[in-house]
């Protein structure tokens, strides 16, 4: 079947805007800024971002247009400790009438839940295919299982499951050196690879992991904090857009944040 990616991946590449962290991490890396969610849907505009990706009750009350939409099907708090569950907040259908260009989900690799997990993702998988959207998995590995969730052996299983059940793309953390992650990319075989851009980094950190994840094979990024946290996300947008699409070092990109 024929998946239409439309705007979500631009000649294989991808930089993707993540807003979700809301109801994942509660207000805690909001500022009095990008705690509102127009400031965000702003620099997806500006920025011209493949995609932006939101909950539904954002979307539902904010969203305009603004980039295509990426809208989470499933969430959790931090609240509750152990091995983590996210389920079932919102359908493909609500996702279409929203606007939606295609679906996330997150599964929890490795959690005693997971079972549940890929359950509910193999029907999402299934009906957004119908309607050919694309379906991104976030795939963490998490849980008491899980003792090294960055090693090269439990992300390249990571990915290759995320492969194995359909994703078409999938968010998955960088392992930290090119030569794991070329392995781990690899594993996921033609389902497209965006790392996930994590908590907040210095400049070059984060454009340097950019340039090592792009090295490696990855298709490009979904990240939030690293960017509504920067003081400029607009030059920061650029910086990331140059080392993504248009293979810039890391040294040329950061001359944009100068």
């Amino acid at each position: 079947m024929k998946i239409k990616f439309g705007r979500i991946i631009k000649k294989g590449k991808s930089l993707l805007l993540a807003y979700d962290q809301g109801l994942e991490h509660g207000p805690a890396d909001f500022n009095d800024k990008n705690i509102d969610p127009a400031y965000i849907l702003e620099i997806a505009k500006k920025g011209k971002y493949n995609g932006v990706i939101l909950q539904k009750g954002v979307a539902e009350k904010y969203y305009n247009n603004e980039a295509p939409l990426i809208l989470k099907l499933n969430g959790k708090t931090n609240l509750i400790k152990g091995d983590p569950v996210s389920t079932q907040l919102c359908s493909v259908k609500e996702a279409i009438k929203l606007g939606a260009k295609a679906v996330g989900y997150t599964i929890y690799v490795g959690s005693k839940h997971e079972a549940k997990m890929f359950r509910d993702f193999s029907k999402i998988q299934k009906e957004a295919h119908n309607h050919k959207m694309p379906v991104i998995a976030w795939m963490y590995p998490r849980g008491k299982a899980i003792k090294n969730e960055k090693s090269k052996r439990v992300l390249a299983y990571t990915a290759r499951i995320g492969l194995e059940i359909g994703a078409d793309i999938i968010k998955i953390k960088y392992s930290g050196n090119v030569e794991s992650f070329k392995w781990i990319v690899k594993s996921a075989g033609k389902t497209k690879v965006l790392v996930a851009g994590g908590p907040k980094l210095s400049k070059r950190g984060i454009l340097k992991e950019a340039y090592d994840a792009m090295k490696s094979g990855a298709s490009g990024m979904a990240i939030g904090r690293n960017v509504w946290q920067y003081k400029e996300p607009l030059k920061m947008t650029k910086a990331l857009k140059e080392i993504i699409f248009n293979n810039k070092k890391v040294e040329a990109a950061l001359k944009i944040l100068k």
